[in-house]
């Protein structure tokens, strides 16, 4: 057993397989639909949530975690023995940040024995991943605490995240975009590109086709990356073939030392919509070619 459990919630949108492999514990958000609540992820598939968003866009929404959510696990983690990393979406798109601390909080009271800490990624999707990714990892090669906050705030000053969106329909959610403008964009077809800073989404760009918009990101991250070895997430919304074939891509194109594949979470695929494809990545100075 490790010495640091890792916990996270769901926007980071990990691949099931990292889940399972590092024991990362994922505290799912809730998604609304109509008079209905699911777990992100445990009862509700990410195809069943994007046919649900299809249906009535403005019939769904989504809720962070309860403190009782955190509660059970970090006091589980600590009966175990355990340091535990908690990482959260951007503090900045939600208050899941301020629900783990006072879960946190709570268990030190009644575990004053228990270490916790509880990060703002500053980040969300598979950047936050990332994150979170890079902590495990560090935490199953022995690392204690400590170690796992280096490593976590190295790669959070690192990575990055780049969207590009098959409609601005449902981008007036990101709060950067009036929802005057996403219907008026919506009807001339533009597709927007989005990436994250400081915890805030941003629009950096409009395209008018979807070959433009990947062409865009890929140009990014060349520009930001150049040849050093990178890690990459490929991220796509409900469009697993257009995903799968930009990992290839994306494979033969760049020095890659980690590329993964994942489905952005609904919680955050509400708010740019079926049919984005996205890239986080991020290299370390170490890693110079």
């Amino acid at each position: 057993m490790d010495k640091v459990a890792i916990v996270t919630d769901s926007v980071a949108c990990l691949p099931d397989e990292i889940v399972s492999q590092y024991g990362i514990r994922v505290v799912p958000i809730k998604i609304l639909f109509k008079d209905k609540v699911y777990r992100n992820g445990v009862d509700l598939a990410p195809a069943e949530a994007y046919k649900l968003l299809a249906k009535a866009p403005d019939f769904f929404s989504t809720s962070p975690s309860s403190p009782s959510d955190y509660i059970g696990i970090f006091s589980e983690l600590a009966t175990s023995g355990q340091d535990i990393f908690c990482l959260s979406v951007s503090s900045e798109l939600s208050t899941t940040y301020n629900v783990a601390r006072l879960a946190a909080q709570q268990v030190r009271q009644e575990k004053p024995d228990c270490s916790i800490k509880v990060m703002d990624s500053r980040n969300a999707t598979a950047s936050q991943g990332f994150i979170a990714l890079a902590a495990a990892q560090t935490a199953s090669r022995g690392g204690n605490l400590d170690d796992v906050i280096r490593t976590a705030n190295t790669v959070r000053e690192q990575v990055q995240m780049v969207l590009t969106l098959n409609t601005i329909r449902h981008a007036y959610r990101t709060g950067r975009i009036p929802k005057i403008a996403t219907q008026m964009g919506s009807m001339l077809g533009v597709k927007p590109l989005l990436t994250i800073s400081n915890g805030v989404v941003h629009l950096i760009g409009i395209v008018r086709t979807n070959k433009k918009g990947v062409e865009r990101i890929i140009k990014i991250m060349e520009q930001k990356a150049g040849k050093r070895p990178l890690h990459v997430a490929i991220m796509h919304t409900a469009i697993p073939e257009k995903a799968e074939a930009l990992k290839q891509r994306i494979s033969a194109e760049f020095n890659c030392v980690e590329l993964l594949l994942t489905e952005v979470s609904p919680v955050i695929g509400y708010a740019i919509g079926p049919g984005s494809l996205g890239l986080a990545f991020y290299t370390l100075p170490s890693q110079a070619v």
